[in-house]
């Protein structure tokens, strides 16, 4: 596997991914052409250093799993900096064979590299089996999260 910041022909790959999943299902738009929402994002993503949208591409060429990377630079400890995993997907066909875990191993080994000092995620409750494939990885649920939707 591949492991490769996404370029904007990956965008209806990456899209599909998203609102191929139970809750994807209602807050994405997955159409052609996509919703400019998505460009502009996608635009502001890799114009931004601290983000990296990363796709993984099989043998064949093609989009199997993605992961949005981003990095956040902090006063307290020292100025340390952050590594924050999100909207990770893998293709439904993908899954159960171990790419997840390859995924996270990726993300884990690019945010030491960047000398993050630790990685951090979020996961919906309404995601048991996530949250427990996240704590077999060895993440600790140390905090409680808020949200505030508008």
């Amino acid at each position: 596997m591949i492991y490769r910041k996404a370029t904007p022909d990956d965008l209806p790959e990456i899209v599909a991914m998203y609102a191929d999943d139970k809750l994807g299902k209602s807050r994405e738009k997955f159409q052609t052409p996509l919703p400019k929402e998505y460009l502009d994002a996608f635009k502001n993503i890799s114009e931004d250093k601290n983000h990296e949208l990363i796709v993984v591409v099989n043998e064949a060429n093609d989009v199997v799993g993605t992961l949005q990377l981003t990095f956040l630079q902090y006063l307290n400890r020292l100025g340390s900096l952050r590594a924050q995993i999100e909207s990770v997907h893998i293709k439904k066909e993908q899954q159960g064979k171990g790419l997840g875990k390859a995924m996270f191993t990726w993300a884990i080994n690019r945010a030491k590299e960047k000398n993050a000092v630790l990685v951090q995620l979020t996961s919906d409750k309404k995601r048991p089996e996530a949250i427990k494939f996240y704590e077999n990885l060895g993440f600790i649920a140390s905090h409680e999260g808020f949200k505030l939707q508008f």
